[in-house]
């Protein structure tokens, strides 16, 4: 019943992965999204004048504790120790570029807290900066690139 799902038991009930029989290697992940932002938002970010403070700093913070959250978040994702996580936010034209970068020694991969960490930290400019532009808006949010782990490297074209 499961047609191969691996989060499905053999009843068809959602079910954790054991990933016990696993090797322990290093497994990174790169996630990126954008936030669509007005451009007199983009002037005050650039600026660092936005009424609620240090918009990309706090973001960058949330996009971090979120992922380390993400097994709390994710009903079926594993509870693992991130090794390093890093969070880039570049102002552009039209907003914000976010991406993520996670680094693990597990038994299962990190695209979920690389994508945790872009969804937060790009909610987390939407909080900041709604009052200003309330049509702001994240988009693109996927993974970029994986290693590591029985499936190998991967990278998006």
């Amino acid at each position: 019943m499961s047609d191969g799902l691996t989060h499905l038991n053999s009843s068809g009930e959602a079910n954790m992965v054991d990933v016990t029989g696993r090797d322990v290697t290093v497994r990174e992940a790169v996630a990126s999204g954008k936030v669509k932002l007005s451009s007199e938002v983009v002037a005050l970010l650039r600026d660092g004048t936005t009424p609620k403070g240090d918009v990309l700093s706090t973001a960058r913070i949330a996009g971090i504790m979120a992922a380390k959250k993400t097994s709390e978040l994710i009903p079926l994702c594993h509870p693992i120790a991130i090794n390093k996580i890093s969070i880039e936010l570049a102002i552009t034209d039209t907003g914000v570029d976010i991406s993520s970068h996670v680094i693990t020694s597990d038994r299962t991969g990190v695209e979920m807290e690389a994508l945790t960490a872009v969804s937060v930290a790009g909610l987390t400019i939407i909080d900041m900066i709604k009052a200003l532009d309330p049509s702001a808006e994240i988009s693109a949010i996927h993974v970029d690139s994986k290693s590591g782990g029985k499936n190998g490297d991967w990278k998006r074209k």
